[in-house]
């Protein structure tokens, strides 16, 4: 991942346009004038061989006349031509190039990037409408018209799309920041421009228009830290794409594209609306409102029908309307007439006007369970919707000089132009409008279901219950064995094996070659249980039931081997090419109450193996009440899986029906994602039935495929999972041994009582500061760490698990350079655990691939400053603040014994 060179793309201070044209209506001819004529305050340099003015602007004849190389070019050339003029102006110095082209081969692309490489001169597109900066005046694309400035974001591979968003927004007043045609992505992406844009100060908001993600791993990071920073609104085209390829297995074919994004989306704090009308209603929020306080909800109206259609809007939503104190029911009793609504939705009468919106909006505004109040306005012959839009604009900015947190508030003004200088009122007051009851309630929701992703992310999820010990190497030998054998499919019997090294509980399958045999295995296991079942054993044949292979509750040996006589009739019926292996015979599992459940994993070609949960049975493709997770998962994420689906309704009880084990159930996904990490060659796992009540679950039936990641490699996992082979024990002298592993989300309680036994003085010196606030989100950032572009070490006492000390570095978004930092209690100073910190974390800087470690250092930490001299850092003055030293270890050169 990299921003290098991003600022010069989007905060250039000189442009050139190669391919500047003279013909009216060409899009060099857009461009040049675009650029050439706004408001851009850099220089502007025109390049056209034969036309010494374009545009009414002066031009040069080729790019050897500049006398400096501009920061960016925008180049509008024909195809044939990129390749040549990108290299061209990579050699003169510039550092960044929108390539508008369309048309381009994969011989020309290519030819394109290497001429590119050579110089990092980073290449927006091609294929693109091109790139606007309204805060630098800039328009370097052939959209029509000027983007007004802001503080939205937009990233989008639709030209066309980004066309129609500047002229909606600019008809109400909604500016932007940066507006990226990102086209064909051959080098900046999505990961890229929201890498640059999360530290990005003017951006307060981000929407994207997604076609597809080239680069997983780094999309889910960007994605994650962008998310974190600022709300993120993503619409994602293509939902129903042919994705649900045929497959071996229901994960298998439950799994598509959309799913995956879907996952995706969840996983890294994203806000995702279904189309372009709902990303029109988010700019609307984001640019005026872009966080809230909270969720509570308050609608004040003077139609009572428009207002209960907001509180149905809202219910749809699963979002929370504000309860009515009695004090502001008395408030408003005195301001109301005697047949207002007396509840929320405020139903303030039709004949409202302006004075009466003003009275009962000033009391609904100062009650402190109102978070959110939406206005609504049905527009009569009574009252000027102006008038009452007046009054609502001067108790807002009221309030907003009382306190510095008041209760956001959003419009919905019914009615077509007669509200259009009411929505000019209340864009200047930065109060969000929208034309309907649905709409405004949307639009709300979307910064609500932001402020729960920023929740989800800053939550600390609980470590998997019980003492979970897999035996990866059982499982590895069983995948080689099937793999060696020529087959992709494990038995029956193969894969229970595989759930059983990973702790999840199976049902005692036994393997029989011929009905007769079928009939020795009933026997044995009627001994200890009631009934057998007796399923059909054959590659070729993916659904059993299908095909009439599977016969429960046979309570005799003599009933199940006529069963498996049976069954070979039947199959050389209904599917004649059939190979029979033979047949499984298991014990029947009686439990009445329990509920059949569906668990497993698919490969996703963009984002890498999913978890599938949901429910189960014979007709799950029917049913389809099923959901993905990315890989890896803990017991939160698993359980936050979960409660996206129907079923979870029933799980948690009902009537006479106790709630199922919910915790069993997460433990379940949460083993089956250790493994498809663990394990490249796993590409689908179906547990069906996954049979599921209060005493726990049991996996009855299981199917395993794998392939040769040597000859078929699987998609890399979008989020890196726990590193566990970096997790050492150290002898460390006067403290003995010490644990040190990567950082968990679940350190977070260790570090209370870690960071009172570090002194004042000890704290200053590691952050800079007298005392960090040490709260929720700031732990949650210590401890939920992406290990893709960072790390940290922490060290642990064995006995009761206390923090010791921890050592971390974050990486520059390219992955070359990362700055460290480590802090031991100040205790236990001076022992050597630092110097050991330090050791693991270059080791595992190297082991990366990372160039250098830096680190900023007060002047006054001798120690600090003691022990990277003795590690190989260099030290040096920093040149902005002469009371820190910077250090720096080039881990190319670094002395490997130390290391």
């Amino acid at each position: 991942m990299t921003i290098r060179n991003l600022d010069a793309l989007l905060r250039p201070k000189s442009v050139v346009v190669v391919g500047a044209s003279g013909r009216d209506g060409t899009v060099g001819n857009i461009v040049a004038r675009n650029v050439a004529s706004g408001a851009f305050r850099g220089a502007v340099t025109l390049v056209n061989p034969r036309r010494p003015v374009i545009a009414g602007y002066k031009a040069i004849g080729s790019l050897a006349e500049m006398k400096q190389p501009a920061e960016l070019a925008v180049i509008a050339t024909p195809a044939d031509a990129v390749a040549a003029a990108v290299a061209e102006v990579a050699a003169l110095g510039t550092r960044a190039a929108v390539v508008i082209t369309a048309g381009l081969t994969a011989e020309q692309r290519q030819r394109m990037l290497d001429g590119a490489r050579p110089h990092l001169l980073r290449v927006q597109g091609p294929n693109c409408i091109g790139l606007m900066l309204p805060g630098l005046g800039l328009n370097a694309s052939f959209c029509h018209i000027d983007p007004l400035p802001g503080g939205l974001a937009f990233l989008s591979q639709s030209g066309a799309l980004i066309t129609g968003i500047v002229d909606w927004a600019s008809d109400r007043g909604i500016g932007f920041s940066h507006i990226l045609s990102l086209g064909d992505m051959a080098d900046v992406d999505f990961g890229d421009a929201l890498d640059y844009l999360a530290g990005n100060v003017e951006a307060k908001a981000i929407l994207l228009y997604v076609e597809s993600i080239t680069n997983a791993q780094k999309f889910v990071s960007a994605a994650r830290r962008a998310a974190r920073a600022k709300p993120v609104i993503v619409v994602k085209s293509g939902r129903h794409a042919a994705g649900a390829r045929a497959a071996l297995s229901h994960t298998g074919a439950l799994a598509g594209a959309d799913a995956a994004y879907d996952a995706a989306f969840r996983r890294t704090g994203l806000v995702r609306v279904q189309g372009l009308y709902e990303l029109f209603e988010a700019a609307e929020m984001l640019a005026r409102m872009p966080r809230l306080k909270g969720e509570r909800l308050m609608i004040l109206t003077n139609g009572g029908g428009a207002g209960v259609l907001a509180a149905d809007r809202i219910a749809d939503h699963q979002g929370e309307l504000a309860d009515l104190s009695e004090a502001t029911r008395r408030a408003l009793d005195a301001v109301l007439p005697a047949n207002w609504s007396r509840a929320n939705p405020i139903d303030i009468i039709g004949d409202a006007p302006p004075e009466r919106y003003r009275k009962a909006l000033d009391i609904v505004l100062a009650d402190p369970g109102c978070d959110a109040v939406l206005v609504l306005n049905c527009p009569t012959a009574l009252a000027s919707s102006t008038a009452v839009a007046g009054e609502v604009v001067a108790a807002v900015t009221a309030r907003r000089t009382v306190t510095s947190a008041p209760p956001s508030v959003v419009a919905g003004w019914l009615g077509g132009p007669s509200g259009e200088a009411a929505r000019k009122a209340f864009a200047a007051a930065a109060i969000p409008v929208l034309d309907t009851p649905a709409a405004a309630i949307d639009g709300f929701m979307h910064l609500v279901e932001y402020r729960r992703a920023q929740t989800a992310l800053m939550q600390t999820p609980p470590a998997v219950p019980g003492d979970v010990s897999p035996d990866a190497a059982r499982v590895t030998a069983i995948i080689a064995g099937v793999l060696a054998a020529g087959r992709t499919t494990l038995s029956e019997v193969e894969a229970k094996d595989v759930l059983a090294a990973y702790d999840i509980a199976t049902v005692p399958t036994t393997i029989a070659a011929n009905p007769d045999d079928v009939g020795r295995h009933a026997e044995a296991l009627l001994a200890q249980h009631g009934a057998v079942v007796v399923k059909i054993l054959s590659d070729d044949i993916s659904h059993k039931s299908d095909v009439g292979g599977v016969r429960l509750s046979l309570r005799s040996a003599a009933q199940a081997a006529q069963a498996a006589r049976d069954m070979l009739v039947k199959v050389a019926h209904v599917k004649p090419d059939a190979r029979i292996a033979g047949f499984t015979v298991q014990a029947m599992i009686a439990r009445p109450h329990a509920h059949e459940l569906i668990a497993g994993i698919s490969v996703d070609p963009t984002f890498g193996p999913l978890v599938t949960f949901g429910a189960g049975g014979t007709a799950v493709e029917v049913i389809r009440d099923t959901v993905q997770a990315l890989v890896p998962l803990d017991m939160g994420l698993a359980r936050d899986a979960m409660r996206r689906t129907r079923v979870i309704r029933l799980l948690e009880g009902y009537r006479d029906r106790p709630a199922a084990d919910l915790d069993a159930i997460a433990a379940v996904l949460v083993r089956l994602a250790a493994l498809a990490a663990r394990h490249e060659a796993i590409h689908e796992i179906d547990i069906n039935p996954l049979l599921a009540d209060e005493k726990g679950v049991i996996a009855l039936d299981a199917r395993i495929v794998v392939v040769d990641p040597a000859v078929t490699p699987r998609t890399e996992m979008a989020i890196r999972p726990y590193p566990a082979e970096w997790e050492r024990t150290m002898p460390i002298a006067g403290i003995g041994d010490v644990e040190v592993r990567p950082v968990r989300p679940e350190d977070e309680r260790l570090y209370a009582d870690f960071f009172s036994r570090v002194s004042v003085d000890d704290m200053r010196l590691r952050f800079l500061m007298a005392r960090p606030d040490v709260g929720h989100a700031f732990l949650a950032r210590l401890t939920q760490i992406d290990y893709a572009r960072e790390m940290a070490f922490v060290a642990l006492e064995p006995d009761n698990g206390a923090l010791l000390g921890v050592v971390r570095f974050v990486a520059d978004p390219d992955y070359v350079r990362a700055e460290y930092a480590v802090l031991v209690r100040s205790d236990l100073k001076g022992l050597g655990l630092g110097w050991q910190l330090m050791q693991h974390l270059i080791a595992y800087a190297r082991a990366e691939g990372l160039q250098q470690l830096h680190g900023s250092v007060l002047g006054e930490n001798a120690t600090m400053l003691g022990m990277a001299t003795e590690l190989g850092f260099t030290v040096a003055v920093d040149p902005d603040d002469r009371a820190l030293r910077i250090v720096t270890l080039d881990l190319a050169r670094v002395d490997r014994s130390i290391a």
